[in-house]
């Protein structure tokens, strides 16, 4: 998401026909050359304040940590990881390098704004029906052939973007859906089987590869948004144009894929018997409940944030890629921050402090996420956990989608600003059900953290879709 092909190819490429009132209402004349100014002054200075205070963070973490590992010194190990990371990074990059535009893409081809939301709604639907079927599909596929599909749906997703028709666009959400589900299901499935079953390293091992994929995924995060800006920004290619630029990379993994890894498959379990274990587990714990309570609200929060940021920053002239690397870095340096902390124990349109404030929703979600992976593992059982998290998903994407879809029938000032209301109390529930879940856990010793934690939950930083 983010919009940055309409300032710099907007002199270069002549806007398609009009399809009617597009949602981003432009400022008030006499704040027109304020307003810029002020957001490109605020978006590179919170950039660049972001990034130092995660180098600062980053090398305080570097002095402090224990001597070398044993698996560092394990070249068979090391040699194995990067298989993985030549495959998975790739796939990130190509992920996050379509976030920044999206809105933007639908605004540039003159859609509605309530036109947008439904486009969003298919994404996220799309998300809640092959999440629940994903894990089913990649143990009976094949966790290497799944990774290839991957590749191949989203660039399809990818090049129906090329086209303004509206039915082709809802396709590709469609195929977003499925190939996002796949992303957070099927690597991580085949290097746990990888590193276990064929390849017999600790266990305890998986958790340094995924602290390191955590961490470059927030890097890759980060460049992202500034490698979609100067795609569609300074080189004037225009919106479309980060969506092009991801094939390339989901080229690579799938050949890097069939080229170096070797098919494995999962243990068949009927759907059925996954979603019902799933759902007595969740009923038969208050823990676990709240715990998907939490979730549920939480992030129904974010997905609808992802939707809104765009229409309120853009009108004032932000930069948005620089904006989109903003709250990357802001979400990692939350993430810094956990690490930190568990390692020692409506009036005028202010565009500016709205940015600021986005950039503090970004720096929770740092917190948020490994925070939550953390409970995850330790509060739901471990047999149960995949049914769970499907029950999980499930008010979490109908909350996103019952917002955008008011949202869709509401004026876009008061629409905007009663959806940011909504989902403050919405966020309140959630610290309300967290207050609630400490006080039913807090004696129980399985939750405490470890004397000297180790980097295991830095692996939970990734958000999920």
């Amino acid at each position: 998401m983010r919009g940055g092909g309409g300032a710099g190819a907007r002199g270069r490429h002549p806007p398609p026909p009009l399809r009617g009132r597009t949602s981003a209402a432009p400022p008030e004349p006499g704040d027109a050359d304020d307003l810029p100014s002020a957001m490109l002054l605020a978006s590179y200075s919170a950039c660049a304040l972001l990034l130092a205070a995660c180098l600062a963070l980053e090398l305080a973490a570097c002095r402090s940590r224990p001597p070398a590992a044993p698996h560092h010194a394990n070249p068979a190990f090391r040699r194995f990881q990067r298989g993985y990371y030549r495959v998975y990074l790739p796939a990130l990059a190509a992920d996050w390098l379509q976030g920044p535009y999206l809105y933007k893409l639908y605004q540039h081809y003159r859609f509605l704004e309530g036109q947008i939301a439904i486009l969003y709604v298919c994404g996220f639907a799309s998300s809640v029906l092959f999440g629940l079927v994903s894990s089913s599909l990649v143990d009976r596929l094949g966790r290497k052939k799944s990774c290839v599909l991957f590749s191949l749906t989203y660039s399809i997703c990818c090049l129906a973007k090329l086209s303004q028709d509206y039915l082709v666009l809802v396709a590709g959400r469609v195929l977003g859906g499925l190939s996002t589900a796949l992303l957070f299901s099927a690597f991580e499935a085949w290097y746990v089987h990888e590193h276990v079953e064929r390849y017999d390293f600790p266990t305890e091992w998986i958790a340094v590869t995924f602290s390191r994929a955590a961490f470059w995924n927030n890097v890759i995060a980060v460049g992202a948004g500034g490698a979609a800006d100067f795609f569609a920004e300074w080189l004037g290619l225009g919106p479309v144009a980060p969506f092009m630029v991801s094939i390339p990379f989901l080229v690579l993994s799938g050949v890097f894929a069939v080229k170096n890894w070797d098919e494995n498959y999962g243990k068949k379990r009927a759907f059925s018997k996954t979603c019902g274990d799933g759902l007595k587990c969740l009923l038969s714990d208050r823990r676990v409940l709240l715990l998907g309570t939490i979730q549920a609200l939480f992030e129904s929060v974010i997905y609808i944030f992802i939707f809104l940021w765009t229409p309120v920053l853009d009108p004032h002239g932000a930069p948005l890629g620089v904006v989109f690397s903003g709250f990357m870095a802001a979400s990692m340096l939350g993430s810094s921050l956990y690490r930190l902390a568990v390692s020692k124990s409506p009036g005028q349109e202010s565009p500016v402090e709205s940015f600021l404030a986005f950039l503090l929703i970004e720096l929770s979600c740092g917190l948020y996420f490994p925070a939550m992976g953390f409970l995850r593992r330790k509060v739901v059982p471990e047999k149960d956990r995949l049914g769970v998290m499907n029950w999980f998903r499930l008010p979490l994407n109908l909350l996103a989608c019952l917002g955008l879809l008011v949202l869709h029938d509401s004026d876009r000032r008061t629409g905007t600003r009663s959806m940011f209301g909504a989902c403050a109390a919405v966020a309140l529930l959630a610290l309300l059900a967290a207050g609630r879940l400490f006080a039913l856990s807090r004696r129980h010793a399985e939750l405490r953290l470890p004397a000297t934690p180790g980097q295991a939950d830095a692996a939970d930083a990734v958000p999920e879709p």
